[in-house]
C-alpha cells in the first residue's frame, strides 16, 4: 500500500515536471528576455494597436 502511493507520487510528480519544462522551454522561445522592443513596436503597428504619430514618439523613447 505504501509502495503503491509512493510510486503514485513519484508518478505525478513526473507528469508535472515535464509539463513544467515544456511550458518553460515554449516560453522561451516566444516571450524570452531578449525580444527586440523595436519589433514588438513595429508588430504594434503592423496590428493596428497603434497610431503612426503614438509610434514615432515611442521608437524616439527607446532610441533616447
Amino acid at each position: 500500500m505504501i509502495a503503491m502511493m509512493l510510486g503514485m507520487v513519484l508518478f505525478w510528480g513526473l507528469v508535472v515536471g515535464v509539463v513544467w519544462l515544456l511550458r518553460e522551454a515554449i516560453g522561451r522561445g516566444h516571450h524570452g528576455a531578449g525580444v527586440d522592443p523595436l519589433a514588438i513596436l513595429d508588430r504594434r503597428l503592423a496590428e493596428g494597436q497603434l497610431s503612426v504619430e503614438e509610434y514615432e514618439q515611442r521608437k524616439k523613447t527607446l532610441a533616447g
